[in-house]
């Protein structure tokens, strides 16, 4: 396997495939999940020539199942040293709900040359929770029901939400895959049950504004107006406003994993924004 040690000894997992001279996009994933969330659209851009790179979060997949270092800081940490040790530049970073909360914290810091542009999909930028200063935001009682669901059956919990609400399947006349919920419960299981408890609190509680505010690079928004996970209205709606130069993308109807449910209309849009 394919790995890096980070300074802490974690072990990060990571998938290197394509020219190493050609330009790079790297694949953040969602929480539970892995590299293996992006198996449709590493395969789309391999064969159009990019060298495409996918790593498993720390506690996630086939990296280390840390008990510490599970925030976003770390994460954002681990993602500098990948794209040192992999001497990755011009690269473009592609986030999934939790994996776009890790591209802007990642981008704000990045050193320069590093990165040429940013998307994020279905991602938890600016921040989840409801606060004071975020009342559209979803009350904290959500993600403690995600925690005591992870607590009391990680294994049941991980078949109803890609059943569910993941990809929109409990919505009246979908397309149900049972090989994509079969997939997510492998990628889920996979890592550990301490990483993906903590990880609850970093994707829903870290306050993204001012990574939004600091990145320069151009930004790509998409968001499926029925992300059941991630509303769009607290999310992708007020990061678009947030980032100097970024462009906002609606899907009119199309849940939260929308990358595995509607590639055909994803991996069009993706490529034009990385060639534009």
């Amino acid at each position: 396997m394919s790995t890096i040690t980070t300074r802490d000894g974690t072990e990060i997992y990571y998938k290197d495939w394509g020219p190493k001279a050609a330009q790079p996009i790297v694949f953040h994933h969602g929480w539970p999940l892995s590299a293996d969330d992006w198996d449709n659209q590493m395969l789309f851009f391999l064969e159009q020539g990019y060298r495409v790179i996918a790593h498993d979060r720390r506690g996630h997949g086939r990296s280390t199942q840390t008990a510490t270092g599970n925030e976003m800081d770390t994460y954002a940490a681990d993602v500098a040293e990948l794209a040192a040790a992999l001497d990755l530049r011009n690269a473009v970073h592609i986030g999934h709900s939790t994996g776009g909360g890790e591209v802007a914290h990642y981008v704000a810091r990045a050193e320069p040359g590093r990165v040429a542009k940013a998307v994020l999909i279905g991602a938890v930028p600016p921040v989840m929770v409801k606060s004071e200063t975020n009342p559209g935001g979803l009350p904290i009682e959500v993600f403690d029901g995600f925690r005591a669901a992870l607590v009391a059956n990680r294994a049941q919990f991980y078949i109803d939400v890609p059943a569910g609400p993941f990809y929109g399947f409990n919505r009246a006349g979908a397309t149900v895959s049972q090989g994509a919920i079969d997939n997510w419960w492998r990628q889920g299981m996979m890592g550990g049950a301490k990483a993906h408890y903590d990880c609850i609190k970093a994707f829903s509680e870290t306050d993204f504004t001012e990574d939004l505010k600091a990145i320069d690079v151009p930004v790509l928004i998409m968001h499926g107006d029925d992300d059941q996970i991630v509303p769009i209205a607290d999310s992708a709606l007020l990061a678009a406003k947030l980032v100097k130069n970024g462009t906002l993308k609606i899907y009119e109807g199309l849940p939260h994993g929308m990358c595995t449910t509607h590639p055909d209309i994803i991996n069009p849009d993706l490529l034009a924004f990385i060639k534009g």
